[in-house]
């Protein structure tokens, strides 16, 4: 240490701005610890700022101009068209509310703009625009997130090729686009751009799209992106760019498909290969990750991660439930992150998931049965003009403990929260059965599975025979 480098003490410093990171940063400052959150860009991180809510915005708009369509058969007449422009300042407004209710939940943090680099002993050097700062910190809770994943043969521009970030900074709409990625923000932005006027083609070099969830769930989807119009290739290779159009490679024949702009959504990289991890004696994992145990520590003393640079999907309520958790330990507190992450894609319809499938489950040796209901038999799905889609509740027998749930529908994200409450609390299924789900909403199609489970256990069980009444001797 040098002259001018004598570091400021500080119980928590939490390197990132982003949800993990001011979640953990405001519970560490209300549990009494002295916190520095310090954020290179803006507070809020990728997800509000450039991610989620700037994505959500433009869904939402999609979904307002779907349902103008829709009602044509309820009695409404008449066009409809959007102003991007207009759009995004709508947009840009919303962040920036957001963005001031952050602020609002760290006034006891003090916040740093700048980049940070971990020292040895404990410290980090923070490089601002007025020079460095050096903090000495008792723990750590490295919150850096991730960033878009980038192909080496088609590198992003901010013209032609854009990644997520870029595709939502548009003040305009493109004739075509081609999406390189069939995940879940690649059918996300993709089906909402189709619903705004857009010809769409999305390509998945594997053999399914929105890998990860149950594919008779996906096959809801895919059905309404065809409707959409929209060209949707798996198992597909990627070419060369020319002039508003990108070459592939599917079934054998190459291909020419209309792009006046490519999205390249394959995935995200945690943000920790500049962090130089090595100076306080912690390794990332090949793919960036830092491995973590169930209170958030890392293999290092004193240190914590959270997000997008650990292990598990990169969403942000899984990242604000771990910096609470990494806040709690620190100060004492007996928290653990032991929950079960609702997964969700705001596609058209809304795919959410919690729990285990039934290959899951029957993969751990359990004996489950399904029980299935449709949007189709809700009334309320019907008065929003929303009769696709379906639930599937996962219930091992006989106990009737909710395993899994998942739903692929309308506001299926939303519908998603009673149902990790049931996995979270190993409910049964007499518990839903015993709740009076209101009328008319959407709620009620998890009663409908419910009651189907039910009955089923109920006639199980029937068949198993009951032990013979004792006699009873006469007096």
């Amino acid at each position: 240490m040098v002259a001018g480098e004598i570091p400021r003490a500080v119980d928590v410093l939490v390197l990132g701005g982003g949800i993990g990171g001011y979640t953990a940063a405001a519970r560490a400052a209300e549990l009494g610890q002295s916190v520095v959150l310090v954020e290179r860009a803006e507070l809020g991180g990728t997800c509000l700022n450039v991610g989620c809510i700037p994505s959500k915005s433009l869904i939402s708009l999609a979904h307002d101009i779907d349902s103008v369509k829709r009602r044509a058969k309820s009695g409404i007449v008449g066009e409809v068209s959007v102003d991007m422009a207009s759009a995004r300042r709508w947009m840009d407004d919303v962040v920036a509310t957001l963005v001031s209710g952050v602020r609002a939940t760290l006034q006891k943090v003090e916040v740093v703009v700048g980049t940070g680099r971990l020292l040895r002993d404990r410290r980090v050097a923070v490089e601002t625009e007025t020079g460095v700062s050096h903090f000495q910190y008792r723990s750590l809770i490295i919150a850096t997130g991730s960033r878009p994943r980038t192909l080496q043969m088609m590198p992003v521009d901010g013209d032609r090729v854009l990644d997520s970030t870029g595709l939502l900074a548009l003040d305009r709409l493109p004739e075509s686009l081609a999406v390189v990625g069939g995940g879940y923000i690649g059918m996300e932005l993709g089906m909402a751009l189709a619903v705004l006027g857009t010809r769409v083609t999305v390509l998945e070099a594997r053999d399914q799209m929105l890998l990860g969830f149950d594919p008779e769930l996906v096959a809801v989807v895919l059905a309404r992106a065809a409707e959409l119009g929209i060209d949707l290739r798996t198992n597909v290779e990627v070419g060369h760019v020319t002039d508003r159009v990108l070459s592939i490679v599917h079934a054998g024949e190459t291909l020419a498909v209309p792009a006046e702009t490519i999205l390249v959504s394959i995935g995200r990289t945690p943000n920790t290969d500049d962090l130089q991890l090595g100076d306080i004696g912690l390794t990332a994992r090949p793919d960036g990750l830092i491995e973590i145990d169930h209170s958030c520590r890392t293999a290092v003393d004193g240190v914590f991660a959270i997000g997008d640079v650990t292990p598990g999907p990169a969403l942000a309520h899984r990242a604000a439930a771990q910096g609470r958790v990494a806040a709690e330990v620190i100060a004492g507190l007996p928290s653990a992150f032991d929950s079960a992450v609702p997964l969700i894609a705001f596609t058209d319809p809304e795919i959410a998931s919690v729990g285990l499938t039934k290959a899951e489950a029957e993969g751990l040796g359990l004996t489950v049965t399904v029980g299935r209901a449709t949007f189709a038999r809700v009334g309320r799905a019907l008065t929003l003009r929303r009769p696709e889609g379906l639930i599937k509740l996962v219930v091992e027998v006989p106990t009737g403990v909710i395993l899994g749930v998942h739903i692929v529908g309308v506001s299926a994200a939303d519908l998603i929260g009673e149902a990790a409450i049931l996995v979270e609390t190993a409910a049964r299924i007499e518990d839903v059965v015993g709740t009076v789900h209101p009328h008319p909403t959407l709620n009620e199609i998890i009663a409908d599975a419910a009651a189907v489970v039910a009955q089923r256990i109920e006639r199980q069980t029937a068949h198993t025979a009951a032990p013979a009444p004792r006699p009873v001797r006469a007096v």
